[in-house]
């Protein structure tokens, strides 16, 4: 079946250039091999810097339009926003993060990743930019991410207000953390 792409521009608030985003989310998965590494860097606000091959083949974009756009682009919109509040406040800190996260391509299909995503500092320890390689996730540990973000994002759906929302469902995740007698940390790794 052929789906017809239209494309989104919107205005990037941190860079002034136009976001391409699909309108059209297809349901398809794409995947990539277990001995490639999906790798991207960012500065410190979240602007796209450098992209591998392997990101620009599975994402569908060419690199001119990543390059100086907000990584948000790739956003897949099943993607629960708490995790990347989780993810943003534990970068901040200066210390890295694992994480399950379903991306968006340019056509409107979707890829699984199992991200390392780390800080990068200056010589003064200043954090300066984000640097993430991205594997191929185990298919098992989905099942238990799939549900736990179908949770959080029926929570999200609940609010008008996107920091309310944000905010409900990033309890929900520190309860069921909390109900396991783990950290987000502990139970990442342990799927």
């Amino acid at each position: 079946m052929n789906i017809v792409k239209i494309l989104s521009k919107e205005r990037s608030s941190s860079s002034g250039y136009p976001r391409l985003k699909p309108s059209i989310i297809t349901g398809k998965e794409q995947f990539f091999e277990e001995n490639e590494v999906i790798v991207s860097k960012t500065d410190s606000r979240g602007i796209i810097t450098y992209v591998n091959d392997v990101f620009l083949r599975v994402s569908g974009y060419k690199e001119k339009e990543l390059i100086g756009r907000p990584h948000n682009l790739i956003r897949h919109p099943h993607m629960p926003k708490c995790v990347f509040k989780l993810l943003w406040d534990t970068l901040k800190n200066g210390d890295e993060i694992f994480a399950y996260v379903v991306n968006l391509t340019k056509s409107g299909d979707h890829y699984w990743v199992f991200a390392h995503v780390t800080p990068t500092f200056s010589t003064d320890g200043t954090i300066t930019g984000m640097h993430s390689n991205r594997r191929v996730p185990s298919r098992s540990a989905l099942v238990q991410i799939e549900a736990l973000y179908a949770q959080l994002l029926g929570e999200e759906k609940k609010y008008n207000n996107s920091k309310s929302a944000i905010l409900a469902s990033y309890s929900i995740l520190v309860e069921s953390l909390q109900s396991k007698g783990v950290s987000y940390d502990e139970f990442i790794l342990s799927l």
